[in-house]
């Protein structure tokens, strides 16, 4: 079966794939031969549209890959195939306070932008007349990858709400908080719970440590080396902090985006 990561951009993807990953083949690796310690957590769990699918034409042997199954794609919910939405798939949904992946998403695309345009040594000049003013400005207007935000995260709320035993919604602000807590209902979730004997021997925490936002940003493997368009891994890796929006929002600007998002979901419930 195909188990899915969904997320919009910078809401803690790369963090979430290392977690599930890790969590899913916990039985198969010691600390001192992981996955995640020579490889990306993009090469461990690839995202379907950027990577798997991006060549036209391009066919993706399912049957060849080993179970479990793990893919991750930006596609808003209502973009879903049918298939998909009517499987028994389990879907894990990340969202983010807005402030924080608008600030997260400036910071990432003034390094790929460049890069995916070609233009590596004049990419600096070309971000440098782009403002976080016009960051604000665009995402406030709905302008961003995959569609609006808060749309998109609406999509898969509701979606979950509607089948809670095939979408987990979660929160990165809790995985922040209680990073034992989310391991444990991810992989309840995901039907590996941990046993007593696990839990005993500290494997939970061991997965924590192995998958802590610093140790991950800390690896080689994370900070050289190039992803798809030739960008460079460390791209993924910046703050990785919650309320990080205070250092570059005016508290007006902050107030008008949560009053955006307030109109946009008022009611949703």
């Amino acid at each position: 079966m195909i188990q899915t990561l969904v997320s919009h951009y910078c809401v803690g993807t790369t963090w979430l794939k290392a977690l599930v990953f890790t969590i899913m083949n916990r039985s198969l690796y010691e600390n001192g031969t992981h996955h995640l310690l020579t490889k990306t957590s993009d090469d461990c769990i690839q995202n379907l549209e950027l990577y798997i699918y991006r060549d036209s034409g391009r066919t993706l042997p399912l049957d060849d890959i080993p179970s479990p199954r793990f893919f991750s794609t930006h596609v808003p919910y209502t973009s879903l195939p049918k298939s998909v939405i009517d499987s028994k798939c389990k879907i894990i949904y990340i969202y983010r306070d807005p402030k924080d992946v608008l600030i997260s998403f400036y910071h990432f695309a003034s390094k790929v932008i460049p890069k995916m345009r070609g233009h590596e040594d004049h990419g600096a000049s070309q971000m440098d007349n782009f403002s976080i003013f016009d960051a604000y400005d665009l995402f406030c207007k709905g302008l961003s990858p995959y569609g609006q935000y808060w749309n998109h995260v609406l999509s898969y709320w509701k979606a979950s709400i509607e089948r809670p035993q095939n979408i987990l919604f979660l929160r990165y602000e809790d995985l922040k908080q209680d990073l034992q807590f989310c391991v444990k209902k991810l992989a309840q979730f995901l039907g590996q719970p941990f046993s007593i004997q696990e839990e005993e021997r500290g494997e939970i925490q061991r997965i924590v440590d192995l998958c802590s936002f610093e140790f991950l940003s800390r690896l080689q493997i994370n900070k050289t080396g190039t992803y798809i368009w030739s960008f460079s891994n460390d791209a993924f890796f910046r703050k990785g902090e919650v309320g990080d929006w205070k250092n570059y929002l005016t508290l007006d600007m902050a107030e008008h985006l949560d009053q955006i998002i307030k109109q946009k979901l008022d009611g949703a419930a």
